[in-house]
């Protein structure tokens, strides 16, 4: 035993990847290719990889056969790899299996960058907290363009703020890092890429006075060169075979509408909207970051960075950069709960000082201890109304609900209990691992359940009449649906959507009924007005849909 100890202890980095590798792994990859692809966006933008990756066409973006130019391509590059590296498979796997490296990336990025500047244990406990972190982990698992994104200024940003703490001989490396990922970040969403690591490092440099590095030719100039070789040669190319509608539709559309105006995609929501977002997303750390941000403000004190080492340099310019990018998302009109993930990148670095102060150096113990009760209390009494909900729900919710009942009510009442149970004990690391355990079993056994309950209220149905139609060589109409494009992935053709209240549409609808092969989706609400117009046999019924066939 004691010579295992001293192997351990001689090598511990490496003990400490293997233990951040298999975090990773439960937490991002297990179990990511035994449930559907989920409306809207995965079946959407998997749909697309997919036909690049047939086609061979690896510069213009296609959805369902029309041009799409809502985004550029690193995302669907990157899901074509996965597709040829697994043998050339388009499956739920190959095409999540990108998403969960880029959450797994991001977790050893947060390490090193610790590690680096402030201490091995920090970078552990950073790189933990971001890898638990509710939302981050949620689209970690969700094949998507955000984590692409949000992966890429990660990397830009750190790696720009490690350009204030590395010696003058390698702030070089860095800075053009900075560049390289920034271009990254564009090819994964465009401007909030180049706009977001930016402008931190603008806001960065002025507060610790070295704004004049920016402006070194020795940064500035090779760090541009790379940017532009990676962000201009699609552009052109796009504005040469597209011009002028690749410029209307990328750059007007959006870009500049979709930050100006919520019209293009119809999500306007208020400036506070993200203030919301994170009180969620940045569960289960929320509760302790509220509690332990009240008691650093009840004794706030006057700064300088000048007297400030290096630790609590990282601190604030970690403060700067949740703000900037908070602030820049906040001020577009059209506003997603994915556009905000970046941020987590930030909120996990600054936590980590907090866990470590609380684990460590007792620091917080009572605002900590307080939200874990709080917390520990809501969710005991969560798991046992719970098991009483078959009494006072509809039961139509309940039979929806129940495939994750017992799961969620066992999952609670184990955290509740456990991690007061540490706080009570003045186990403060075995509270830590109680809010990461509780996030890691969610994520590697419980994401499943919860597609499959959210698969109940009309996906399974989309699924099934695409997959009846594919297999009996039939053409696909969906009439009058929001386009949830699990019909369009998993018949694997292309797909008729035609809108009742578009006239040229019905005209169109109407002459493809004439052929014989063609199935028509169609919602049960909206039954009776097809029941009008036209006499049908019901191939499928489903909960919220059914597959028709006009005679």
């Amino acid at each position: 035993m004691e010579n295992l100890i001293n192997f351990i202890k001689k090598h511990k980095e490496l003990f400490i990847l293997l233990g951040l590798a298999v975090f990773c792994y439960f937490m991002f990859f297990f179990n990511i290719g035994n449930y559907a692809l989920m409306d809207v966006d995965e079946t959407r933008y998997v749909a697309m990889a997919r036909d690049m990756f047939h086609s061979k066409d690896f510069l213009t973006l296609y959805l369902n056969g029309d041009y799409f130019f809502e985004k550029p391509p690193l995302y669907f590059w990157g899901e074509c790899l996965s597709f040829a590296l697994f043998g050339g498979k388009v499956n739920e796997f190959t095409a999540r299996f990108p998403v969960a490296l880029y959450g797994s990336l991001s977790v050893f990025l947060i390490y090193f960058v610790g590690k680096k500047i402030v201490s091995k244990r920090y970078g552990l406990i950073s790189a933990i907290i971001l890898g638990s972190t509710l939302e981050f982990v949620m689209l970690a698992k969700f094949a998507i363009l955000d984590i692409v994104v949000t992966t890429c200024i990660g990397f830009s940003t750190m790696f720009g703020l490690l350009t204030q703490f590395v010696e003058d001989k390698n702030k070089k490396y860095f800075w053009w890092l900075f560049y390289i990922f920034s271009g990254l970040a564009v090819m994964a969403k465009g401007l909030p890429g180049f706009i977001v690591p930016f402008a931190v490092m603008f806001f960065v440099t002025i507060v610790n006075k070295t704004f004049k590095q920016n402006f070194k030719l020795q940064y500035i100039l090779p760090g541009f060169l790379l940017f532009f070789l990676i962000v201009i040669p699609w552009h052109l190319v796009m504005f040469k075979i597209h011009d002028p509608l690749f410029f209307n539709e990328y750059i007007m559309k959006h870009h500049i509408n979709r930050f100006f105006s919520s019209s293009q995609i119809d999500r306007e929501q208020p400036f506070y909207f993200y203030i919301i977002t994170i009180l969620w997303g940045l569960v289960p750390w929320i509760f302790s970051a509220i509690a332990a941000g009240i008691a650093k403000l009840s004794n706030l004190q006057k700064f300088s960075l000048d007297n400030l080492d290096d630790q609590h340099k990282f601190l604030y310019f970690n403060v700067i950069a949740f703000v900037v990018t908070m602030l820049f998302f906040s001020s577009s009109s059209t506003k997603l709960i994915t556009y905000i993930l970046p941020v987590y990148f930030f909120t996990a670095c600054i936590l980590g000082f907090l866990w470590e102060d609380y684990m460590f150096k007792n620091k917080y113990q009572k605002s900590v201890n307080l939200s874990v009760y709080i917390l520990g209390g809501i969710c005991i009494f969560s798991g046992i109304v719970a098991c009483f909900m078959e009494y006072f729900l509809p039961a139509q919710m309940y039979a929806d609900i129940l495939i994750i009942k017992w799961f969620c009510i066992v999952l609670v009442l184990t955290f509740g209990i456990s991690s007061i149970l540490c706080a009570v004990r003045k186990n403060k690391i075995g509270v830590f691992a109680c809010y990461v355990l509780l996030v890691l079993i969610t994520s590697a056994f419980g994401t499943k359940l919860f597609y499959n309950m959210d698969y109940e209220f009309g996906q399974n149905d989309l699924m099934k009449f695409a997959k009846y139609a594919k297999e009996n060589n039939k053409k696909l109409v969906v009439l009058n649906d929001e386009r949830k494009y699990s019909a369009l992935y998993y018949y694997g053709g292309k797909v008729f959507f035609i809108s009742q209240d578009d006239k040229k549409e019905m005209a169109k609808f109407g002459q493809m009924l004439d052929d014989k092969d063609v199935v028509v989706i169609v919602r049960e609400r909206k039954m009776p007005k097809v029941d009008e117009t036209l006499d049908f046999d019901v191939i499928l019924d489903g909960r919220k849909y059914s597959l028709i066939k006009v005679r």
